[in-house]
């Protein structure tokens, strides 16, 4: 049985206070997560969650992974960046030129995302969450696909995208120019399998497919760290 996207994780500061920041942008209802950290539920029962983890590494850089929010008008797009400031955030510049009609701004963990223009027909009936948009190679798009088995949505220009095949949120790789990785993730991936399938044989397809365990892990307890062709991390645990 494949695993599932269970959770896209924060690796953050203060989990609380991140996590009313994200639910009062988003609106979804907070609860407890599986490991005593904080969790933003999705309205979907079957779309993923956000957890908050508790992390103490300094931001050094922008993160490989950033959330595009969607507008459904030039207001709606004004009154969700001035909601975002209100909660806490703030404006940055990555290098957006003056004309691009997205909007770039931080939370209060200096996490960056983008608020999107209307009309933007790539991110259409996606949701409020258009897409998770990563910096990574064609190979590690391919691999995600595979992983979870979403279909690619988007193959051109070494650039990838896949979604859900029951909608939703999409996640999308740049493709080169990569970034050299720095440290660890603040944002990553949990997968997650039902508690009577076969974890071990689930982990090593994932190998099969370019993944690697690492030596960090709990796979005693039915959870391990691994990393993906790119070297991001990702877990992969039972559900309980």
């Amino acid at each position: 049985m494949t695993s599932r996207l269970f959770a896209i994780c924060f690796h953050a500061s203060r989990p609380s206070r991140l996590a009313m920041f994200w639910s009062g942008l988003l609106g979804w209802e907070v609860a407890d997560g599986p490991d005593d950290d904080v969790a933003l539920l999705h309205p979907d029962p079957a779309g993923f969650r956000i957890r908050f983890l508790p992390g103490r590494d300094t931001k050094t850089g922008q993160n490989r992974a950033h959330f595009d929010l969607t507008s459904a008008s030039p207001e709606d797009q004004r009154q969700t960046v001035a909601r975002a400031l209100e909660l806490g955030g703030r404006h940055i510049d990555v290098g957006q030129l003056p004309e691009e009609g997205h909007v770039v701004l931080a939370d209060p963990d200096g996490n960056e995302f983008c608020v999107i223009e209307a009309g933007n027909k790539f991110l259409a009936g996606t949701g409020f969450i258009g897409a998770l948009a990563c910096d990574g190679t064609q190979e590690v798009g391919y691999f995600w696909s595979k992983a979870l088995r979403w279909p690619l949505v988007w193959d051109q220009d070494q650039e990838t995208a896949i979604q859900s095949p029951n909608g939703g949120t999409k996640i999308t790789w740049g493709g080169p120019p990569v970034a050299p990785k720095t440290g660890t993730n603040r944002i990553c991936f949990e997968l997650a399998l039902p508690a009577d399938a076969d974890w071990n044989a689930e982990v090593e397809r994932l190998i099969s497919l370019g993944a690697r365990c690492t030596d960090i892990g709990e796979g005693d307890s039915g959870r391990v760290l691994m990393l993906d062709p790119d070297g991001n991390e990702f877990f992969v645990r039972k559900t309980r």
